[in-house]
């Protein structure tokens, strides 16, 4: 009644070797992953207005906060106290609650202005590495 072969079949014109193919197949899927991740975490699901004009501002904005917090992510993969394993990315919603709602409080200790982050955020030293990266280049 059930078949006892599976057949996965993909046709194309592009001249790519098989390998090729499946690794652009598998890249279409990853793709998707940061589409999804856009419209759930930056909340762009649904767009605010009947506008063309004021949803392709509103998308601009989104795309520039959604590069700046991958680039927050990716700086902060590099400081490995943070993670508890090792992972090539961190998704928008992570880097959001660790990196960028973080409970802190304002410092005025002899003439100078510090952020204190606390003793007990693991994520401290990550926040000061990415800190570093962007503010001194």
């Amino acid at each position: 009644m059930f078949p006892d072969i599976e057949v996965n079949t993909w046709w194309t014109n592009l001249g790519w070797t098989d390998e090729e193919i499946m690794d652009s197949y598998h890249a279409h899927g990853e793709s998707e992953q940061y589409h999804s991740e856009l419209k759930t975490d930056m909340d762009v699901e649904r767009l605010p207005s009947g506008k063309f004009e004021t949803n392709k501002l509103v998308l601009e904005l989104a795309m520039i906060a959604y590069n700046i917090l991958r680039m927050i992510g990716q700086e902060s993969l590099k400081h490995k106290q943070s993670a508890k394993r090792t992972v090539k990315r961190r998704r928008l919603r992570t880097v959001l609650a660790n990196l960028i709602q973080c409970a802190s409080h304002i410092i005025e200790h002899a003439r100078k202005i510090c952020l204190g982050l606390g003793c007990s955020n693991t994520w401290r030293y990550a926040f000061y590495s990415v800190w570093q990266r962007f503010a001194y280049g």
